[in-house]
């Protein structure tokens, strides 16, 4: 009966050609195989690291038959399909044995064939667990002839082994292999075969059960071995001892490998170097995106942080982030995060954490300036205790050094990170119009109008990312010409675009300064005798190159920042603690620093391995900017030698002279671009706006608004706002104006009720 039934079913395979069930291809499996994670790859292909993103099994890369161990296979075929590569998909008389036993619910060992559960697997039911019904077990029967006279033997077989469920989440070989014994199929020997073998049968078995079914597979190994070599292939009591204990150890994890250390991951061995690029770029199960990074240098640059930090240990700071951008393309070279195991906040990005800029954002303050022409590199700003008058009160910034300096050049006060003459430029400008240039930039993150940050976004209040940093310097780099950055090879695709990578990775290339103006505040930050008095002629941002830097220190030494460029590239450093608790004397030279001159030299030379060093030079200036001797006087006032210096055309001289104390009078308040707001809750006619010279103003000055007298700006002067905008001049005896500022006043409505 047996053998007439299944001459019935294989007349009815032939017949129709196809199985009740669609089957596909081996190459079709093969090729919709999915493993759970996604890798991201170095921009030359290799692997970076890898990110699981199907939750519901783990698989890996799919394993080749001759990947196996030879071990496996032989207990494999041992434990229930020892006739596998005779018959033709179907054993008759086990399956119409298994069937009628089933049928009286009798407890029976089943029957299917390894072409049979590999047919389950395959169906859309798959997921079913259970006996399955005669009429189940044929159609199953019916899909394995159908496989057999298709596929070949070693198919099934390699197939069957990479879609078969061993253990909880463990689905594959491959999976199961490094999940449970932290090796690759192909290293398995016999005992942990058997034990990976008992589990196909019940892949959620106690360990004594495994253990009995394993060592029963053991035996049949024996036995085969036996009928083989024609040796005695009993099994030794040995063989099995432990088996228990082997079970319950690789249960608990204790022979697996862990994900950082590429235990989960594919044969490529991932080093696992780019955590936070990956979670933000990987999204499909499977994927192998290729990324802008540079292997070698993501490794070098991840190291180079963690051994400053180690060094900083002492003054609490633990984390960091480093990026390095290729200028021309926009491609990020580098993207290291966080300093990894020396830190509380592994996960926290610190390359898109918004923080508090520091000093950092003084090169767009005095390049706005420069192409203002409310500056040149030359003229002389006023380092000495200032006190500026604002709606919550008097700001008094200091500088970073307890002393001041007197009278220095622009180029001094930018190059030595003085902050009372960025103040004074802010003031002279408006921090609305600041705000506005360094929203071109690319700062998105500063949401908020320049009156709300006031002047103390000369200092870098304002929080930004070392994203938005290292490409606004690239901006500088590349002439004051803004471009988003990119990550991925090929088509782009942002990793992100809110926070602290708003705007960084979309937006059309744009003019975000002059030129004339982007090279004088370029070459600045390059002159090493212009910070010499701050950092000295030695530091870590003297380079054997050209390059441009600035560092940065916010408030209370809770991050410090160093970035800067050279021709080609131009990289950012950010040292602190994600937690945000302050530092103890860590400076962006002490800190940051250090990081940023080993990455810059590991770009430009070049190795033994065939990297090619690159040179950087000194950029030619662009149209529109010209050269000339200065020098300055009075001499013993000026403290600043004669020296060749670059002008926006049109704004040049030969001599700086220190002028009169009533010629250096200027508005100071209310500055260019301010906006006040009435308080809703003060009576109008009781509020006012005092009007303020920074110096002693000549005899006869007199104050104008919207074109009417107020009088003489000697004295104070309360002015009562109107809501609307105004512009407010400082004129001498005659009429000429001396200066003119435009400032907004703003209505805002009152409480309810009142």
């Amino acid at each position: 009966m047996n053998i007439r039934f299944g001459r019935y079913l294989t007349l009815c395979v032939a017949l129709s050609g196809d199985p009740a069930i669609a089957l596909p291809g081996f190459g079709e499996v093969r090729s919709a195989y999915t493993e759970s994670d996604a890798w991201l790859l170095a921009r030359d292909g290799r692997p970076l690291h890898s990110q699981r993103i199907d939750m519901s099994a783990r698989r890996l890369p799919w394993t080749r038959v001759e990947e196996v161990s030879p071990a496996l296979l032989r207990a494999l075929l041992a434990s229930e399909y020892k006739r596998f590569y005779e018959h033709a998909g179907v054993d008759w008389g086990a399956a119409a044995a298994s069937a009628w036993r089933n049928l009286w619910n009798t407890k029976t060992r089943g029957a299917s064939t390894l072409s049979m559960q590999l047919v389950g697997l395959l169906e859309e039911d798959a997921t079913r667990r259970g006996r399955r019904s005669f009429a189940e077990k044929a159609t199953q029967a019916a899909g394995a002839l159908w496989l057999e006279q298709r596929w070949k033997k070693d198919e099934i077989l390699e197939a069957y082994l990479n879609l078969a469920g061993f253990r909880g989440e463990l689905v594959g070989v491959a999976a199961m292999s490094r999940g449970l014994f932290g090796k690759w199929p192909d290293g398995l020997d016999e005992r942990e075969s058997a034990l990976a073998v008992a589990l196909l049968r019940a892949p959620g078995a106690t360990a004594q059960w495994v253990a009995t079914r394993a060592c029963g597979v053991l035996q049949v190994m024996a036995q085969l071995s036996r009928g083989k070599s024609g040796e005695s292939g009993k099994l030794r009591p040995a063989d099995c001892a432990g088996l228990e204990a082997q079970a319950r150890l690789v249960f608990s994890g204790g022979r697996r490998e862990s994900a950082e250390n590429g235990g989960w991951l594919g044969r490529e061995q991932s080093p696992g170097l780019a955590p936070h690029l990956a979670r933000k770029l990987l999204a499909q199960p499977g994927e192998r995106l290729k990324s802008t990074l540079d292997l070698d240098l993501q490794r070098f640059a991840s190291a180079a942080l963690q051994r400053q930090l180690r060094d900083l240990l002492r003054q609490n700071a633990e984390d960091g982030a480093v990026l390095a951008v290729d200028n021309a393309s926009g491609e990020v070279l580098a993207w290291v995060g966080s300093s990894g195991a020396l830190s509380d906040a592994p996960q926290v990005d610190g390359v898109v954490a918004l923080r508090q800029a520091g000093s950092t954002l003084k090169p767009f303050l005095y390049a706005l300036a420069l192409e203002r022409r409310d500056l040149t590199a030359a003229s002389l700003v006023d380092d000495s205790p200032l006190a500026v008058t604002t709606g919550s009160g008097l700001y008094v910034p200091q500088n970073y050094a307890p002393q001041y300096r007197g009278w220095v050049s622009a180029r001094m006060a930018l190059g030595g990170s003085l902050n009372v003459p960025a103040v004074r430029t802010l003031v002279r400008i408006g921090p609305e119009v600041f705000r506005d240039r360094l929203r071109a930039y690319g700062f998105e993150s500063l949401t908020e109008s320049g009156d709300y940050y006031g002047f103390s976004l000369a200092l870098g209040s304002a929080e930004v990312s070392l994203l938005m940093l290292a490409n606004a310097y690239r901006t500088l780099a590349n002439e004051g010409r803004w471009s988003p950055l990119r990550a991925t090879r090929g088509e782009p695709r942002a990793p992100c675009r809110e926070g602290g990578c708003s705007g960084v990775f979309d937006g059309s290339p744009h003019r975000a300064a002059g030129a004339a103006a982007a090279f004088i505040a370029t070459d600045i930050l390059a002159d090493r005798a212009a910070r010499a008095g701050t950092f000295g002629l030695e530091s870590w941002l003297a380079t054997p190159y050209w390059s441009a830097v600035k560092t940065g220190t916010s408030k209370d030494m809770r991050d410090n920042w160093c970035i800067g460029f050279s021709r080609r590239y131009t990289v950012a450093v950010w040292v602190g603690n994600a937690a945000g608790q302050a530092m103890h004397d860590v400076s962006g030279v002490s800190g940051a620093a250090p990081v940023w001159r080993e990455v810059m030299d590991w770009l430009h030379r070049g190795d033994a391995s065939g990297r090619p060093a690159v040179r950087s030079e000194a950029p030619p200036p662009p149209a529109g900017v010209l050269r000339q001797a200065i020098r300055f006087e009075p001499a013993d006032k000026i403290r600043e030698a004669p020296r060749q210096e670059w002008f926006v055309a049109g704004t040049g001289m030969s001599v700086v002279r220190l002028a009169e104390p009533k010629a250096l009078a200027r508005i100071a308040y209310p500055g260019q671009g301010t906006i006040i707001a009435l308080d809703p809750d003060i009576p109008p006619e009781r509020q006012r706006i005092v009007l303020q010279l920074s110096g002693k103003p000549d005899a006869g000055w007199q104050w104008r608004i919207d074109g009417e007298t107020l009088g003489s700006a000697a004295r104070e002067t309360l002015w009562r706002p109107r809501p609307g905008r105004h512009r407010l001049a400082v004129v001498e005896r005659g009429g000429r104006e001396v200066e003119a500022v435009g400032f907004e006043v703003r209505a805002l409505k009152g409480k309810a009720g009142r």
